[in-house]
């Protein structure tokens, strides 16, 4: 299955390491840390046309890893991974 982040931009399910809500964990140093150091590598894509709400980080089977920004809530896509929509 595949999950769909926004702006045309959809992830394989299993490669999702983790979906989160980007104002609770901008908060912390490390993660604002982990962040800049992605986008300064060229690992961030923007898949929100808005204002991001969360961050998708996922690992390819190649081993490198991705962050996507997307303007769903963390919550949103949270739902789209249970409800099966997307079979």
């Amino acid at each position: 299955m595949y999950l769909h982040l926004g702006q045309a931009v959809v992830v394989p399910e299993r490669e999702i390491i983790g979906v989160f809500d980007l104002d609770n964990a901008s908060w912390s140093p490390r993660t604002r840390r982990f962040l800049e150091l992605a986008e300064k590598e060229g690992r961030v894509v923007n898949a929100a046309s808005d204002l991001p709400k969360s961050f998708v980080l996922r690992q390819r089977r190649d081993g490198s890893s991705v962050v996507y920004l997307s303007q769903l809530s963390s919550g949103t896509l949270k739902g789209r991974t249970e409800g099966g929509w997307m079979e």
